[in-house]
């Protein structure tokens, strides 16, 4: 499609795979990302890593305009870095508060303040989100707060961006299988609770799903890139579920 995307955490788990896409797609991938895992390299001249701690929100507007300087004007946005972990309430403190909302929330807000100043009409936002900013569950207060945020910032954006002819959307995906949720649901606070993750994932798609299974990243790399195209042209201001009929249940 020929556009410049940008994604951040782009460099592994859900982030390769979007970055990926979107690539395959015809598109410029940016990926801003903490950790350079060689994916722009392997990609070739349509990619390019930038190095960015999205937390750190004075470093967000000089990744934009490095992104902007080399291949201009931003057409998508997709604020995918994020941070999942569990802790009960007599477990939190001010350090794992900041630590959240600041990758979740804070950084996500403001990579859509920047990456929307280089924006022209016809452009859109994706951010993920989870299905944990649609209901609550025990240990995971924090979390849920963060991805409760995103969506109203989701909602708020599409109103305000909308007239600009900019259009934001959220994807609020279940449990993928990637690095980062292993070693979430391995501590010990996380609803697996020590149980072998195979084990946990297959009974919580078996019992909590519609459809008896998970959704993979590919579906929701794939439902990005449907967000983000023309196809969805009418489409802001939601955040869809990419669950496999979990919320229903």
């Amino acid at each position: 499609m020929n556009r410049t995307v940008v994604i951040t955490g782009g460099s592994r788990g859900l982030g390769e795979k979007i970055t990926r896409a979107f690539h395959a797609a015809g598109d410029r991938v940016a990926i801003l990302s903490r950790t350079d895992t060689g994916l722009a390299k392997e990609l070739g001249d349509r990619a390019k890593f930038f190095p960015v701690d999205i937390s750190r929100t004075a470093l967000i507007q000089p990744a934009i305009e490095a992104v902007r300087e080399w291949a201009g004007d931003i057409g998508v946005l997709i604020n995918n870095a994020g941070y999942s972990a569990w802790k009960p309430l007599d477990k939190i403190d001010e350090d794992f508060w900041d630590v959240m909302i600041g990758t979740n929330l804070k950084g996500l807000l403001f990579a859509c303040k920047y990456a929307s100043a280089s924006m022209h009409p016809g452009a859109a936002i994706v951010n993920i989100s989870s299905l944990a900013g649609k209901r609550g569950s025990a240990n995971n207060s924090v979390y849920c707060a963060s991805k409760f945020g995103v969506n109203g910032i989701t909602q708020a954006l599409a109103k305000e961006l909308g007239v600009k002819g900019i259009r934001v959307n959220a994807v609020c995906p279940v449990y993928l299988r990637t690095e980062g949720l292993e070693d979430a649901l391995n501590q010990s606070d996380s609803p697996a609770q020590g149980q072998d993750l195979g084990s946990f994932l297959g009974q919580f798609a078996k019992t909590q799903t519609a459809m008896g299974v998970l959704p993979t990243e590919q579906q929701v790399a794939d439902t990005c890139v449907f967000l983000a195209s023309s196809a969805a042209g009418a489409i802001t201001g939601q955040c869809i579920n990419v669950d496999c009929g979990v919320l229903p249940q």
